[in-house]
């Protein structure tokens, strides 16, 4: 099981970076933010870009994967948003992984003026998003045109450090998206099941994601590819317990998922408010005994 940290974009540079460097030096493989406008909660509180976030990150650290868990179609664009992961990419030494999902109804849908697209429409836009980044991360020239999204000619020299193109991590639990997943993605990300309040405990989270897996997994049947070629990572705290309570708990937590095939496990950096309370000595304590 390889474990990994979400730190939430909310602390000005000078705070945040000691906790970036901090997550390095307990043992975590990844590191991510959320890439969103702002969050409701948060709307009058500081809440910063995802993208530069992680650029400077990438400066006060060496050897931690960093990434978006997860940047949406909301309000990106696929060629700017290559061009920002290119230019991570390198000064990061090859260690962004992008996160991608089809994004929401939250603010990030309406903040740029316009009504919260449908079920459908998200989707249709979902799966060009993720074919064109794909396709532009790849190709450094490329002409291409789809129902929402086009790119005529352009350029995204020098690509990515690692060939043929940096990771992608797919957030998808409807099938339309586990099939994005094995075309596309080195990571499947789920949060567990939308919706769920309270979040759900170890044993029915575990439930939950297996049965997502078991899908996830029939879709690669159906595709031809082999499943161990395809990391599936679980994204705690939304919906699905963390486990943080004690080092027992946690190790309880994730068994649990790794016995039905989760390979990452990601918990939320403790806050000392909602959402994502917990105590930070012993988030220290789980490190030193189980992540490190």
């Amino acid at each position: 099981m390889r474990f990994g940290v979400l730190i939430l974009p909310e602390l000005s540079w000078g705070e945040a970076g000691a906790r970036w460097r901090r997550a390095e030096e307990l043992g975590f493989a990844h590191a991510w933010t959320y890439d969103h406008l702002t969050w409701r909660h948060f709307r009058d509180r500081a809440w910063f870009s995802a993208l530069p976030t992680l650029t400077a990150a990438a400066t006060v650290t060496e050897r931690i994967e960093l990434g978006t868990l997860v940047a949406s179609p909301n309000f990106r664009h696929p060629l700017p948003f290559v061009k920002e992961l290119v230019t991570l990419d390198d000064i990061s030494g090859g260690r962004l992984v992008a996160g991608i999902g089809a994004g929401g109804t939250g603010w990030d849908a309406t903040m740029l003026g316009h009504e919260a697209w449908t079920a459908h429409e998200r989707t249709q836009r979902f799966a060009e998003f993720v074919e064109l980044t794909d396709l532009l991360l790849r190709d450094p020239t490329a002409t291409w045109r789809g129902r929402y999204y086009a790119v005529d000619q352009a350029r995204t020299y020098p690509g990515c450090v690692r060939s043929p193109r940096l990771p992608l991590a797919i957030a998808a639990t409807t099938p339309s998206g586990m099939e994005l997943a094995v075309r596309f993605g080195e990571l499947w990300v789920t949060a567990g099941r939308r919706g769920a309040e309270p979040a759900l405990g170890a044993e029915e989270g575990a439930e939950v994601v297996g049965r997502q897996i078991e899908r996830l997994f029939e879709a690669c049947a159906r595709r031809g590819r082999q499943p161990q070629t395809l990391r599936r990572l679980v994204l705690s705290g939304p919906g699905l317990e963390a486990g943080l309570g004690s080092v027992g708990e946690f190790r309880d937590t994730v068994a649990r998922y790794e016995a039905v095939g989760v390979t990452d496990f990601v918990v939320h950096w403790p806050r000392s408010t909602e959402p994502y309370r917990a105590d930070a000595a012993v988030f220290d304590e789980i490190c030193r005994v189980v992540v490190a």
